[in-house]
């Protein structure tokens, strides 16, 4: 059984009743464990844990509070064998992630839930799996599930004003990968993020900013195959919401900032392009967001030659090709919430068997 659970997901926990112990195998110290399973312990990460202000938003208001990662640790599969999971997070890794957070609001907390709002993401921006356990037996005296750090048990009842709590939750983190973040996300107060480790993570394939990649653009003018381009990100850069204080945005891209993403697009190829690459371009963000550009209706053509967009991020200039041989720069705006960064900007390209290239965003 298994089920959405604020960002994250419920999981039902298979447990011995009233023995003090689970069926899962032990706690990861080895105590209490008679199969072999699940007595590795964790192994503990270097985490940023600087405390910072934000906000969390429960289902009747939005408290002040100061928060923080205490501890991640990984763990193995094995710790999770007792537990029903989706298919989906079947295979990917444990990470136990304590946090600490202070109310700093005036009334107090009630049925808190901040940890939910934790992520663990990798280099490129892929998020974790935040996972909240149910332990399916209420009666049973001991752990529910044997888990580190506490992740089976629920935080406080309630936080008074100037109250702290410890809390931890459990995030499901693709196989293989080094996360480079904890990322803490409130649709009021905006991001929190906190370096793991150096805050690389691991390549996985992302080409370094700036480097230059082969692929391929086919549209609707092009009489052949896909046209080989070579494209290079220029620049990845945040700017300011009054650089568009001419357009109507919706209230909820008013607690945001624009970064302008920019490409360099060369033509390689004997056929002119219609100059819409951008359409291929993606962004990834520190907090585990996938993000694309926000379109803008542009009435400022004029025989200037300037390109569609606003002074600080100019596109494509309209009825105009790229030309065999010649190099043009496009420019894309992305909304990020507030304390949020670019992690990885990617391209997908057209044309029969070609694959997406991946940057880090710098």
């Amino acid at each position: 059984m298994a089920g959405i659970a604020g960002a994250g997901v419920l999981a039902m926990v298979v447990t011995a009743c009233g023995t003090g112990s689970s069926d899962s195998g032990g706690s990861g110290d080895g105590e209490g464990a008679d199969s072999g399973k699940g007595t590795s312990k964790p192994v503990a990460l270097a985490v940023e844990s600087t405390v910072r202000e934000g906000t969390w938003t429960g289902s009747s208001a939005t408290q002040r509070v100061k928060i923080a990662p205490k501890r991640l640790a990984r763990g193995t599969a094995a710790d999770l064998e007792d537990v029903n999971l989706d298919d989906d997070l079947k295979g990917r890794v444990p990470y136990y992630l304590t946090v600490g957070y202070t109310n700093t609001g005036s009334d107090a907390v009630t049925q808190p839930g901040p940890e939910g709002n934790f992520t663990v993401t990798l280099a490129d921006g892929t998020p974790g799996t935040p996972v909240s356990l149910w332990n399916t037996n209420p009666l049973a005296t001991g752990s529910g599930s044997g888990l580190p750090d506490d992740c089976d048990k629920g935080g406080p009842a309630s936080v008074p004003p100037g109250g702290t709590a410890t809390v931890c939750q459990l995030v499901m983190v693709p196989e293989g990968h080094e996360p480079a973040t904890v990322a803490y996300s409130d649709e009021t107060g905006g991001t929190l993020l906190w370096k793991v480790g150096d805050g690389k993570g691991d390549d996985d394939g992302l080409l370094a900013a700036g480097t230059t990649a082969e692929s391929s653009w086919k549209d609707g003018t092009t009489k052949g195959g896909a046209v080989p381009i070579r494209v290079t990100p220029k620049s990845v850069r945040a700017g300011s919401l009054t650089d568009l204080s001419d357009y109507d945005l919706s209230d909820t891209s008013k607690n945001t900032v624009p970064w302008y993403v920019s490409i360099d697009y060369r033509n390689a190829g004997k056929e002119k392009l219609l100059p819409v690459m951008d359409d291929g371009v993606g962004l990834r963000s520190a907090g585990g967001r996938d993000v694309r550009p926000l379109p803008l209706l542009d009435l400022s053509f004029s025989a200037s030659g300037e390109g569609e967009g606003i002074d600080q991020c100019r596109g494509s200039v309209p009825n105009t090709r790229l030309q065999p041989g010649s190099t043009l720069t496009l420019c894309g705006i992305y909304l990020l919430p507030k304390g949020d960064r670019p992690s990885m900007v990617s391209f997908q390209g057209e044309g029969t068997g070609v694959k997406p290239l991946r940057w880090r965003a710098g």
